[in-house]
Order: C-alpha cells, then structure tokens, then sequence
C-alpha cells in the first residue's frame, strides 16, 4: 500500500505540471505573462490538496477493507487453531464452525471436520482392539496359568489330555498373532499379489469343493448357481482366501437344514461373486460393522473359539488390494446375508 502511494504521488508531481503548462501554452497564453505562473500555481496547489485528501481517503479505505479482511479470516483461522489444539489434545469430538469465511476456508472447515471424525473413528476403533485383544488371550492365557499352578502343585498330572489342552490353547493364541499380522498387513497395503487372469469358474468350483466337507458335515446344504463364462484379473489363491473366508463365514452362522448358493455374474466391468445364505442374517446396526476387526453382534453370532474375528476384515482389505469392493446386504434378523465380492473383468 505505502508502495502504491508513493509511486501514485511521484507519477503526479513528474507528469501533471509539464503537461498543464503544455496545454496553457496550445490555449495561446504566452510564457511570460504573470498569470501563466499564478494559474500554474493555482493548479500545484490544487492538485497537491486533492492528491493529499485522496491518499488520506485511500489509506482509510484501505485500512478499512485490511480490517474487515483480516477479521474474516482471523476468526475462522482462530477456530480451526483452537479445534486444532483440542485434537493435539486427545479430543476427536472438536468441530470448527465456521460461517461467513467464504468458500475456501469453509472447504477448509468441512475437510477438518471430516479428519476430525475420520481420527475420532480410528481412535475409537483403536481402543477397542486393543480390549478386543486383551479379551481374546484372556482366557487362553487364564487356562494355562491355571493348568501351571495345577502341575506346580500337584493337582494336575502332565498327561495328553493336559497336553493337548496346551497344544490347544498355545495354538489359539499363535492363530490370533498370525490373524492380527495378516490383517496389519492387508490393510496397509502390504499384500503380496500374483495377479493374472483367471478363470471365474474355476475360482468358484474350487472354493466349493474346499467347503463341501464342513457343509456335509453340519448338514447345510451348498449350492453353485450361475456362474458366467468370464475371467477376473486377480490372484487366485487370495480370492480363494475370501471365497473360503465367506463360505466359512456363512456356515457358521446358517443353521442345519439352512442352504447358501455361490453364484457369479457380470456387472459392467467387473464380476460379482456372491455368497448368499439363508441363516441369521444381519440388523443394520450390523451391517455397518461386520468388516471391523473382532466386531461382535449379539449372542447369536457370536463367534466360535476357533476364530478370532478378522476374517472379514482380511477379506475386504484383500478385495480392496485387487481394486474391488466387499460389500454385504441383509433384508434383517433371521433373512440370511449376501455378500458380493466385486473384482475387474479380464479384457
């Protein structure tokens, strides 16, 4: 600003009084009259006035609009820093509300706030593993202290039974340390890929026939729908991971006499794999947390003590790896689930 008036003062002073002395002479005054020096006079003295009374407004003005500017973005920028602050400090549920900033620091506001949530969601989902964790090795680690304070005081023989007991259990918890890896690892990215094009019939045929003995077995009945004459771009053992984790997954929670029916079929671009039962099927509560780590519904689905509660959550991360989507939909309770894995067409 201080700039602008300067060099506007400067341009006045150099360039006005050659130019109105021109301009009297072109109007026929002659170079020595008197009142050539007193008009030119006259006209310095008014142009040194106007130019003093417009810079003074100019400078109001100026300082006017910086304040007003500066106000608006002070405020907001103030509240985003406070909300800031907040978070350093462990608090997820602070907002910026920002109103009247204009588009971008409202942008900006929106996108804090979406961060906001997005750490609040991971900080809670956090804590929850953590005692999801703790839960899961409780009671394998609580029946082996038990079991050694037996054997230290006699109580307890060392025989197979005892043996497979800790067999057992130290194999539970070496399956809940490789599940928590994988899923580490399948979230981050980390997954080693061996993408090519594959057959989606022999995908599903493969899975079928690697399930059928656990269906035969608790009567539920395992049918293979429709399947399209496609390819998928994709690693066949990791969908075979997934397809093995649904079915798995379905059994466990349809009940004898129940039915599930794998299927595929083209959608645009990609292929859908899906794995549709007839068992207890899924509340919406549920629907938006079956994916997350060690996610517990209520009693009825409830997991088994052979699994650790990741196999979705793996799932999804390796559906995600090959660019495809996991998704899974239930019309309620007692309806039975669809889950549809989503993978790239081959060309």
């Amino acid at each position: 600003m201080t700039a602008g008036i300067l060099t506007a003062s400067t341009v006045a002073a150099l360039i006005g009084p050659p130019l109105f002395h021109e301009h009297l002479l072109r109007a026929g005054m002659s170079a020595t009259a008197s009142e050539l020096e007193h008009v030119e006079q006259a006209y310095n003295e008014a142009s040194f006035v106007s130019l003093g009374v417009a810079l003074v407004i100019a400078v109001l003005c100026a300082l006017g609009v910086t304040w007003y500017v500066a106000g608006r973005l002070t405020r907001p920028l103030a509240v985003l820093t406070t909300a800031a602050h907040e978070m350093g400090q462990g608090n997820y549920a602070a907002r910026a509300t920002v109103s009247d900033a204009g588009p971008e620091l409202s942008s900006l506001a929106e996108a804090f706030n979406g961060m906001a949530g997005r750490l609040g969601d991971a900080e809670r989902t956090r804590r929850r593993l953590v005692g999801d964790v703790a839960h899961e090795m409780r009671t394998p680690v609580a029946t082996l202290a038990a079991y050694l304070d037996g054997l230290d005081d006699k109580v307890v023989e060392w025989d197979e039974p005892t043996a497979a007991l800790f067999r057992s259990n130290i194999e539970r918890l070496t399956r809940l340390c490789d599940d928590m890896s994988a899923v580490s690892r399948a979230e981050e990215g980390h997954l080693e890929l061996r993408r090519g094009s594959v057959p989606v019939r022999e995908l599903i045929e493969s899975a079928e026939r690697e399930a059928r003995p656990g269906f035969t077995a608790k009567g539920v009945w395992l049918e293979l729908g429709s399947c399209v004459d496609a390819r998928v771009v994709a690693d066949a053992e990791r969908v075979g991971q997934v397809l093995t984790n649904l079915l798995t997954n379905a059994l466990r929670h349809t009940p004898a006499g129940g039915e599930v029916i794998m299927s595929a079929a083209r959608a645009g671009a990609d292929v859908q794999l899906v794995v549709q039962d007839t068992g207890e099927g899924l509340g919406p509560d549920q629907l938006t947390h079956v994916f997350e780590r060690f996610y517990r519904g209520d009693a009825a689905r409830t997991r088994d003590a052979r699994g650790s509660g990741v196999g979705l959550t793996i799932a999804r991360a390796i559906a995600e790896a090959h660019g495809g989507r996991l998704t899974v939909t239930s019309p309620g309770s007692g309806h039975g689930a669809t889950f549809t894995l989503s993978l790239q067409a081959a060309a």
